[in-house]
């Protein structure tokens, strides 16, 4: 019984501490490749042609491909997903050390299952907020580059305890399936 309480309780306290909570994931891969080859992929990166895990195709958002148009500080990236585009002007462009982004417009988080075709849905609207994302390329002394990816991450769904366990785990995942196709990209012959 105490358990069951232990949620609205939870959830209680984290609306009597609201804060402007943001929040950082940061995912890693190796590439055998060089930083500035993996630059080239990083920027803007073709169609996805893996099939999207499990959990996306009950419905999550999930990237499929990205362009940039423009060069350096200002340029605009477009990140695509599989319920419309992230819009995310460059802050930072250090080729081939560091991007660093904005993001200024975003998609629905998730498709609606539904009979029917379009679905306005206001619960999706603005209670998961992607504020900017970076890439980081470290060089290895063997040739290859560390590619780390972060996004920093707004929720207004509370208790913001629980909820983080399932934004955190998506956005892993997101950048996994992104960090995967810069790898594939790059070490490409």
């Amino acid at each position: 019984m105490t358990g069951l309480l232990l949620i609205p309780c939870s959830a209680a306290l984290d609306k009597l501490n609201q804060t402007d909570l943001t929040c950082e994931v940061i995912s890693t891969i190796e590439i055998e490749a060089s930083a500035t080859k993996v630059w080239e992929h990083l920027i803007a990166f073709k169609e996805i042609e893996s099939e999207p895990d499990w959990h996306f195709r009950l419905g999550i958002a999930y990237p499929t491909r990205a362009s940039i148009s423009g060069h350096g500080v200002g340029a605009i990236r477009h990140c695509e997903f599989s319920t419309g585009s992230f819009v995310e002007p460059i802050t930072v462009w250090d080729a081939p050390r560091r991007l660093n982004f904005d993001v200024t417009a975003q998609p629905a988080p998730l498709q609606e299952w539904s009979p029917y075709q379009k679905v306005y849905a206001p619960h999706l609207e603005g209670f998961f907020r992607t504020r900017q994302g970076e890439f980081r390329l470290i060089a290895l002394e063997n040739g290859k580059t560390r590619l780390e990816g972060s996004t920093w991450y707004q929720i207004d769904i509370y208790p913001h305890a629980y909820w983080r366990i399932f934004a955190e785990a998506i956005i892993g995942s997101i950048h996994q399936r992104v960090l995967r196709q810069i790898k594939k990209d790059s070490e490409l012959k």
